[in-house]
């Protein structure tokens, strides 16, 4: 197995060596800083899966941004870290992180609190099974292969070798005789 050796450079050496472009130097501020790094962008995001992928996107920012760091304005690991928080929270602040985060939480509460009421979706004992079963044989057919087998309504239409507006027409009409039990 291999062994990687880590790179040890002073900061005016990573920083005119990244500024140049050498590989050495993000390899180098990688094997210094991504711990560092990693926990400021942990602080913000929670999910381990999304603050890794900032990390990295990071360390891109970084090594695009090289010749705007200024050294009379502060270390450079201040400047790195800046850059990652900043990353982490436009991630927060981004519509599709909201969005993800809240379809998540709702995932994870479903989940829960099934968990804890041991909350099982069961058809036969609801009775929906036996009230398809007593429908007319046409509906109860598309019924079963989409709702219980898991079929497409084209897969549907294709196994009863039916057109598809035929298929989804008695889905329909069979869903409302199923009302008629619940009202």
């Amino acid at each position: 197995m291999a062994t990687t050796k880590k790179i040890s450079l002073s900061e005016e050496e990573l920083v005119s060596k990244l500024k140049n472009r050498d590989t050495i130097a993000i390899q180098a501020l990688y094997d210094m800083y991504s711990g560092a790094l990693l926990g400021v962008i942990s602080r913000i995001i929670e999910q381990t899966e999304v603050a890794e992928d900032l990390l990295q996107e990071t360390f891109i920012k970084i090594w695009n941004s090289a010749d705007s760091y200024d050294s009379t304005k502060g270390r450079l690991f201040t400047w790195m870290m800046n850059i990652a928080r900043n990353l982490s929270i436009d991630k927060v602040r981004s519509k599709d992180f909201k969005n993800s985060s809240k379809n998540q939480d709702i995932e994870n509460n479903v989940d829960f609190i099934d968990a804890q009421k041991e909350v099982t979706f069961n058809a036969d004992i609801l009775g929906i099974k036996d009230m398809v079963t007593a429908l007319k044989p046409e509906f109860n057919d598309v019924l079963n292969m989409v709702y219980f087998k898991g079929y497409t309504h084209v897969e549907t239409a294709e196994e009863l070798n039916l057109p598809l507006g035929t298929v989804k027409t008695r889905i329909r009409m069979a869903i409302m005789e199923l009302r008629k039990h619940f009202n």
